[in-house]
C-alpha cells in the first residue's frame, strides 16, 4: 500500500482521519504545555508551522481520539477541553493598505463574538479581543488557548512600504499586547512566524513570550530529522533510489545534500525541509520543490532597498542578537534572509560569539540564484536562462569571445531602475552569472599579490577576468600582469585566457573587453 503524503494539508484532524503520514511531534507539544504558557517560534515557510498550530488546537480542544498511537496519548491524563482562539494571518493579502489587516482581524473577532458575546464598550480591535478572552474563559470555565499562525505576514508583505509597515506594526502591537494584560484568563499562547521583529516593534512590549527559535531542545519541533527520515520513510526511500537508479545509501546522501542542513542553533542536528522531502518521495524525483512553492518577492525588494552586495552572502558573520531579532529600523537584510530560511548557521566562534552563515543545502542555493537571475540579468522575452546555458557552453568549449558577447547582451538589456547603484549592480550581476556555473567558478579569488575578480576553471581551460568601472580593458589586463595573477597556474596544462573588461556607467553595461 502506497503511503499518503500530506502535501499542502495543514489540518491535523484531516491528516489523522484520512490516513496521511504524520511525523509525531506531540511529545514536544506536551512538554511545552506542561512547563510554560507563552511561546514564540519562527521557522521558514513550508516548514510545518501551520500543522503544528493545528495539532495544538486539536490537543487543547480535548480531541483525544485523534492522538491514538502518538506519544502524547501516554503522557496526557486529563485531556481538558479549553476554548481555543485560532488566528490565521495567512488568509489575506496585505498590500492594499491598513484596512486589509483590520478586515482579517475583524473577521476573526466577529466569529469569536458570535460564540462568546460582545460588549457595547468594546470599540477597538484590542478591546474586543480583550473582552472575548475574558468571556470565553468565564463561559467555558477553563482558561483560554490562543494560537496565532504567521503573525508577521502583514509586516513582510509591506517590507518595501515604510508607511504601511508602520501602520501594521502599530495595529499588531496593540492587538498582541492583550496577551500580556489578560494573563489570568490564558492557559497557553503560541505565535509562529517567519521572522521576529524586535526592539521598537511588536516584541518590545510582548516580552512575556519565550522564544523557542534558537532553543536546542526544540530545534526539531518543525521539520524532519535524520532519525525520523529513517523511522518513517525507509521503504519509500528505497523506492526513490530504485527509481533514480542509485543505491539506498546514495539516495540518503542525495536527500541530505539537497534538503538537509538547517541549523537553528549551534551543535544541533541538521533538519530536513519537510515540504521538499514529502514531494521528493511522492514524485520519486529530486527537484527544487521549496522554491517552486512560492516566490519570495520580499527578498528582492529588500536586497534592492538595502543595496546589498551579493558576493558577501556566503561569508556573512553575525552576532546572535542580530540573528534572533530584526530591528525594524535597520537596513541590514541578513537577519531577514536568515530567518526566512535562505541562510542557516554553519559555524560558531565561541571566543567572539559570532555565527558564520551559509546556504543550508543545494536546493536553497540553486533556487536562490535562479530566482535572482531575472532581476539582475533581465533580457528581452525572458531569455536569461537560455543565454546563461549558451554562456556556460562557450566557457567549457574555450570560446571567450563568444561568451563575452553574450555577457555584453545581458547587460545591454538590463533595466536601469533595477540596476540601482551602478558598481554594485555590476558586481551582483557578475556574482549571479558566475554562481550559476557552480563548482568551477571562483569570485574574488585571493592570491599572494592581490585578488582575482573572477576565476573560471574547466577541464581544459582557465579564465582570469579582471573588471574595471569607467576605466579601460587595457588597464584591466595590465593589472592581471602587474599582480601576476597567472603565476599560480604556470605549470597547469590547461589553456589560460586573460580577459580585461571595462564597465561603463554611461552606457550602463560592458563598454569593451580584450582577451589575451
Amino acid at each position: 500500500m502506497f503511503m499518503k503524503y500530506p502535501i499542502g494539508i495543514q489540518n491535523f484532524e484531516k491528516i489523522r482521519n484520512d490516513g496521511y503520514v504524520y511525523v509525531d511531534k506531540t511529545a514536544l507539544i506536551y512538554r511545552l504545555a506542561d512547563t510554560g504558557s507563552y511561546y514564540f517560534l519562527r521557522r521558514p515557510r513550508r516548514f510545518g508551522k501551520s500543522l503544528l498550530i493545528s495539532t495544538m488546537e486539536a490537543y487543547f480542544s480535548g480531541k483525544r481520539e485523534l492522538f491514538k498511537g502518538l506519544a502524547i496519548e501516554k503522557l496526557e491524563k486529563e485531556w481538558t477541553k479549553h476554548p481555543v482562539l485560532h488566528l490565521d494571518l495567512n488568509t489575506a493579502k496585505y498590500s492594499e493598505g491598513p484596512d486589509s489587516l483590520e478586515k482579517i482581524l475583524n473577521d476573526s473577532l466577529s466569529e469569536w463574538e458570535h460564540i462568546y458575546g460582545t460588549s457595547p464598550t468594546e470599540t477597538t480591535l484590542e478591546l474586543r479581543f480583550k473582552g472575548i478572552i475574558r468571556r470565553a474563559c468565564e463561559k467555558a470555565g477553563e482558561r483560554v488557548v490562543i494560537l496565532v499562525d504567521e503573525y508577521d505576514k502583514p509586516l513582510l508583505e509591506a517590507i518595501k512600504d515604510d508607511k504601511l509597515q508602520d501602520d501594521f506594526r502599530a495595529t499588531l502591537k496593540a492587538f498582541y499586547a492583550v496577551l500580556k494584560t489578560q494573563d489570568q484568563y490564558i492557559k497557553f499562547a503560541f505565535l509562529t512566524g517567519v521572522t521576529k521583529f524586535g526592539k521598537v516593534s511588536i516584541f518590545s512590549d510582548l516580552n512575556n513570550l519565550e522564544d523557542l527559535s534558537m532553543n536546542a531542545d526544540y530545534v526539531d519541533i518543525c521539520g524532519i530529522t535524520e532519525e525520523e527520515l529513517h523511522a518513517y520513510f525507509d521503504e519509500e526511500i528505497t523506492l526513490l533510489g530504485e527509481k533514480n537508479k542509485i543505491s539506498k545509501k546514495e539516495c540518503y546522501d542525495k536527500l541530505q545534500e539537497q534538503y538537509d542542513g538547517y541549523h537553528f542553533e549551534v551543535n544541533t542536528p541538521g533538519i530536513y525541509n519537510p515540504f521538499s522531502i514529502l514531494n521528493a518521495l511522492k514524485n520519486l524525483k529530486f527537484n527544487d520543490y521549496w522554491f517552486a512553492s512560492g516566490t519570495p518577492s520580499f527578498l528582492v525588494e529588500l536586497l534592492k532597498k538595502t543595496n546589498y552586495n551579493l558576493e558577501n552572502i556566503e561569508t556573512q558573520v553575525v552576532t546572535g542578537d542580530s540573528l534572533n531579532s530584526i530591528d525594524s529600523m535597520s537596513y541590514d537584510p541578513i537577519p531577514v534572509i536568515y530567518q526566512s530560511g535562505y541562510l542557516t548557521i554553519k559555524e560558531y566562534n565561541e571566543r567572539f560569539k559570532k555565527y558564520k552563515l551559509g546556504f543550508p543545502n543545494a536546493e536553497v542555493e540553486n533556487g536562490f540564484i535562479n530566482y535572482l537571475l531575472p532581476y539582475f540579468t533581465p533580457t528581452k522575452e525572458n531569455k536569461s536562462e537560455f543565454v546563461v546555458d549558451n554562456f556556460i557552453e562557450a566557457v567549457e568549449s574555450g570560446r571567450p569571445e563568444e561568451f563575452m558577447k553574450l555577457m555584453q547582451t545581458l547587460f545591454a538589456d538590463s533595466d536601469y531602475q533595477i540596476a540601482g547603484k551602478m558598481e554594485l549592480y555590476f558586481q551582483n550581476t557578475m556574482y549571479v552569472i558566475f554562481k550559476m556555473m557552480g563548482f568551477y567558478t571562483e569570485v574574488e579569488r585571493t592570491t599572494s599579490s592581490g585578488r582575482i575578480d573572477v576565476l573560471i576553471k574547466t577541464n581544459n581551460y582557465i579564465y582570469i577576468l579582471e573588471l574595471k568601472l569607467d576605466g579601460s580593458a587595457d588597464e584591466a589586463l595590465q593589472q592581471i600582469d602587474t599582480k601576476n595573477y597567472a603565476a599560480p597556474f604556470a605549470n597547469d596544462k590547461r589553456k589560460l585566457y586573460k580577459i580585461g573588461i571595462n564597465f561603463s556607467s554611461k552606457i550602463r553595461g560592458i563598454e569593451e573587453w580584450k582577451i589575451e
